[in-house]
């Protein structure tokens, strides 16, 4: 039997878009606009923005969350069990956050992986030298 908590979380989908005016920093609150690219659902979106500000929160204050307060904080979200790691998965996946020691914190995997797409399209694709970018 696989429980929820030891589900797959090794990578998930964001919507990319193309528009110059749908850009994540044009948007009054980037945070949740990040999170309606990764999540379907509005409900969704604001719990994972909730969450990651909680996790940034705590990292700040060198009280990063641990993974055995995940009752806790899906009362926080009023969201259940199945819920809560599906959310975290695909947090997890997109590489917003890690789990490592127990402990959920900030992470910049997301930020290395889309660098290294848009350095490959950049110069693989378009022939165009890094300087340019």
């Amino acid at each position: 039997m696989t429980l929820v908590k030891d589900a797959p979380r090794t990578s998930t989908t964001i919507m990319v878009r193309s528009e110059s005016n749908s850009r994540v920093s044009h948007s009054r609150d980037p945070y949740y606009e990040l999170m309606r690219r990764l999540f379907q659902e509005e409900k969704t979106a604001a719990n994972g923005k909730k969450f990651l500000l909680q996790i940034e929160e705590r990292q700040n204050h060198n009280n990063p969350i641990k993974t055995s307060e995940w009752k806790q904080i899906s009362q926080d979200l009023d969201i259940g069990k199945a819920s809560f790691y599906a959310m975290r998965n695909k947090l997890l996946g997109a590489g917003l956050i890690t789990n490592r020691n127990g402990e959920y914190r900030l992470s910049g995997q997301f930020s290395k992986d889309l660098m290294d797409m848009a350095l490959w399209w950049w110069t693989a694709i378009l022939k165009n030298d890094t300087e340019n970018l």
